[in-house]
């Protein structure tokens, strides 16, 4: 559980600074790593909360 945490901190805050490089340079590429770290971390947690669900219920 807590790497699950630590591991989802960190791939925030990595797509922040991809966010951050892609204002600084202007450089898409940043802007789309950013948006698909982002999107795979978001699919990642939904499934980790969907198992903590499933768990609870049964």
């Amino acid at each position: 559980m807590l790497i699950a945490r630590w591991l989802a901190l960190l791939l925030l805050l990595a797509a922040a600074m991809l966010f951050a490089l892609y204002a600084a340079t202007g450089q898409a590429h940043y802007k789309r790593l950013g948006l698909a770290i982002l999107q795979w971390t978001t699919l990642a947690a939904v499934f980790f909360f969907a198992v903590i669900l499933v768990e609870r219920l049964t």
